[in-house]
């Protein structure tokens, strides 16, 4: 299951309590205080982890506690630190404060790191209250309290093209063809249901991350279909692959959806909307729809869009595209 979206609860720990004591051995009938400090709290941490791609195990787990610091002891010893807890979470995770929906961090890296709460200080012994006036003193601190907070983790997957287009545009049967990525696919609307990446090798040394998300559909910004919940996975692309269904009936016009998925983009985000696009007419294997692409490539050459005749199924023309995707790419680095 692909989760992308969860609120968890973080509390760091409590510092453990300064001690009062006095050292009390034979022979040594004033020998002043010895209470040790009490530990500090464990802290919340939240990790980038390469090998996790959805948030679900924050689904069934959301509340995440680190272990208090141990109470100081005589003869000045400090109480054991507390437990840190780590939570593993995919690259690519933004937090945000629950409360202002301020962005906290955003985990790009693997490995990267951000304390979500801080443990709390340990309180100090009597020992630390001995002065030249006081000498014998009775009191201690008590330990901090911790950090607790509600935070909202969002993920937006890493990738350097996204695929976007109808559904049923061909989208998993190519990201299928240049990939090892394996989509469900059928030929029904909306079988793909959540993202899917794949890695396109180019040359040995030289790949890119390609985002295939469901499709979208006029109107998918006032909710309808899939709506555009997953539009956010190729917010942080550089270059969008759009693929138009040439062979797609029921007075569906190639034109028309290539400008109603633009539109689409425009009420999500008019940034999204901008980012370079490189344009495939899809199912040039069907005689019908390579007879369509002939009819509008000259419109969209008018429009100074450059549009590919590929074919997912067959492989037809997807050499090219790929090498146009990866000059545009590598140009852009």
């Amino acid at each position: 299951m692909f989760i992308d979206e969860v609120r968890i609860y973080v509390k760091s720990g409590n510092g453990g309590n300064g001690c009062v004591s006095f050292r009390r051995e034979k022979y040594v009938p004033r020998g002043g205080p010895d209470g040790g400090d009490g530990g500090d709290g464990g802290i919340v941490v939240i990790a980038a982890d390469r090998n996790l791609h959805t948030l679900i195990d924050l689904r069934y787990q959301q509340h995440y506690k680190a272990e208090r610091g141990a109470h100081g002891q005589g003869s000045n010893k400090r109480g054991k630190n507390g437990k840190d807890c780590r939570i593993r979470v995919p690259i690519g995770t933004i937090i945000k404060d629950e409360n202002s929906e301020q962005i906290l961090e955003d985990l790009k890296e693997d490995g990267g790191q951000f304390v979500a709460a801080k443990g709390g200080r340990g309180g100090r012994g009597n020992t630390r209250f001995k002065s030249s006036t006081n000498r014998a003193p009775r009191r201690a601190e008590e330990g901090f309290t911790g950090e607790e907070k509600y935070l909202h983790l969002e993920l937006k997957l890493l990738a350097d093209v996204g695929i976007i287009g109808f559904p049923n545009a061909g989208k998993s049967t190519l990201i299928s063809k240049i990939s090892a990525a394996k989509p469900k696919i059928s030929d029904y609307p909306f079988t793909t249901v959540v993202p899917n990446l794949g890695v396109v090798r180019v040359e040995e040394y030289k790949s890119f991350v390609v985002a295939d998300i469901p499709g979208l559909i006029e109107g998918a910004h006032e909710g309808k279909g899939l709506g555009i919940r997953f539009l956010r996975h190729i917010e942080r692309t550089k270059i969008l692959l759009h693929l138009i269904d040439m062979a797609a009936g029921e007075g569906r016009e190639p034109l028309k959806d290539f400008t109603a998925i633009n539109k689409e983009l425009f009420h999500f985000s008019p940034k999204l909307a901008s980012k370079p696009q490189i344009v495939a007419g899809n199912k040039v294997d069907i005689s019908e729809a390579k007879e369509k692409f002939e009819k509008v490539k000259s419109i969209f050459r008018d429009m100074d869009v450059k549009i590919f005749p590929v074919s997912a199924v067959t492989g037809d023309g997807v050499a090219q595209l790929i090498n146009c995707i990866s000059d545009k790419l590598f140009e852009e680095k």
